[in-house]
């Protein structure tokens, strides 16, 4: 006998799809912030959702490095001081060998929106190198969450640390803060892992700075586009 689901529990999860899809809907990267810190019980009450997610054999391998007031000052200089020294440049995972196809179109149509958005016009290198050092003065956000790995693990520790990453997002979306995941901080991984006294186990995958957005600011107002369905699935049932 094949039981049917209840009109409540269809109704139930079609609200809660709504809601999911109404925070993916809103989330978006962040790039300048307001100088105001988050209170610790929200950061807590964000890192409790992320905490939830799944990993492969369930080995949680994420740890998290939370800044705040002064530190997230020192680290931002730290790594404006870094980021002007290319021997210490160099990270824990490859970089994309190349942007190639529709990849290469979507980065390109990011980058155009990102330089718009600042009054960059279309070749001007110089402005769009200061527009990239914005990475490592964290946007002007109060806060970074450096997120490692543990190295043992491997790309598929990276991978599970990925899915924390969505779910902080979500999570600090659902409580009105506004945040920014970027490779860039991965960029020099000797920095953070000295910064914070990390050992070599320790992989750097990516941080997250996060505060409140700065809804005035014009590099706020854009919204990168999502291929469609048909871009990405394939049905196979026979």
């Amino acid at each position: 006998m094949t039981l049917e689901p209840s009109a409540d529990s269809i109704a139930h999860a079609d609200e809660s799809h709504q809601m999911l899809a109404g925070l993916l809907n809103t989330r978006h990267s962040c790039r300048a912030f307001l100088p105001e810190a988050v209170p610790l019980e929200i950061q807590r009450r964000i890192l409790d959702c992320a905490l939830r997610t799944p990993s492969w054999c369930n080995a949680q391998p994420w740890k998290v490095h939370i800044t705040q007031g002064p530190v997230t000052d020192r680290f931002r200089d730290r790594m404006l001081s870094a980021v002007a020294d290319e021997t210490q440049a160099g990270t824990d995972f490859e970089w994309p060998r190349a942007y190639e196809g529709v990849y290469r179109q979507r980065r390109f149509d990011c980058a155009m929106q990102l330089y718009g958005s600042v009054g960059i016009s279309r070749g001007d290198r110089e402005a769009s190198a200061r527009q990239a050092r914005e990475n490592f003065r964290l946007f002007g956000a109060p806060h970074v969450a450096m997120i490692t790995s543990d190295a043992a693990l491997g790309v598929y520790g990276a991978v599970d640390c990925g899915a924390f990453v969505s779910n902080f997002l979500l999570a600090a979306t659902s409580l009105g803060v506004a945040t920014i995941p970027q490779a860039a901080l991965a960029s020099r991984p000797g920095v953070v892992r000295d910064f914070f006294g990390l050992g070599d186990d320790r992989l750097v995958v990516c941080g997250i700075s996060f505060g409140y957005a700065d809804s005035e600011h014009g590099v706020n107002h854009f919204r990168t586009p999502r291929a469609g369905l048909d871009d990405v699935a394939t049905f196979v049932y026979e």
